[in-house]
């Protein structure tokens, strides 16, 4: 592995400070095993989204795609496992970031139902909790735009058989946007030890060209 695409999404909704956009700032331009670090903000908005990744991975060639966006509630750093090809906003009541709000409808009219992350999903989290940061695997990315996104990646380097691995981490809420009043109680995470996540993970990602056999317990994820 020689080079990583890290990618974090802007501010959006009632999150001002966007964890994603963070660390992505944070561990830019960072060597991990060998691999060089490169950073991209990415605007939350369907399918323009898709295209700015898109456009950096051509720029970029990597050999892996790890996106990441914020998952308020979970108390965890979460590795997703599927995205599916569906979006739907107008159940949450939010926009994005252009205004939009979509339901039922499909990111890829003719693609397939979902798409599977291609990275060592067991091999990250065990990685990142044997490093004293709490983790977990995620069968549910939601139907806004990190799911969007991640399917759309997906969906990109099967189509154009891309030899690059790819997938999706969820962050919790910064501590300061879980101090908003209407954030009360919901868990939190410093840019510094989700950082710290991500580094350990990268670092798995190249250590395992194939996910690790092993058993990962998990617990329940909303």
């Amino acid at each position: 592995m020689r080079s990583v695409l890290l990618t974090g999404f802007e501010a959006f909704g009632a999150t001002p400070v966007n964890p994603a956009e963070q660390v992505a700032r944070y561990l830019d331009g960072e060597d991990v095993n060998g691999a060089t670090i490169v950073s991209r903000i990415v605007p939350n908005t369907y399918f323009t989204c898709i295209e700015v990744v898109k456009a950096a991975v051509a720029e970029l060639q990597p050999d892996v795609v790890v996106m990441m966006g914020e998952y308020g509630g979970r108390a965890m750093i979460t590795v997703e496992r599927i995205a599916q090809n569906l979006n739907d906003n107008a159940r949450y009541g939010l926009r994005d970031n252009d205004g939009k709000l979509l339901q039922d409808v499909l990111t890829a009219p003719d693609g397939p139902t979902a798409h599977r992350s291609t990275l060592p999903i067991r091999a990250m989290v065990r990685a990142m909790r044997d490093a004293g940061i709490p983790a977990d695997i995620s069968d549910t990315g939601g139907t806004f735009c990190c799911n969007h996104l991640m399917y759309g990646i997906l969906h990109h380097i099967a189509v154009k058989g891309l030899a690059i691995r790819a997938g999706w981490v969820h962050l919790p809420h910064l501590p300061e946007v879980a101090a908003l009043e209407q954030n009360l109680g919901a868990p939190s995470m410093s840019v510094e030890t989700a950082a710290a996540g991500l580094r350990v993970a990268l670092a798995a990602i190249g250590c395992h060209p194939h996910d690790t056999e092993d058993t990962v317990a998990s617990r329940l994820q909303i």
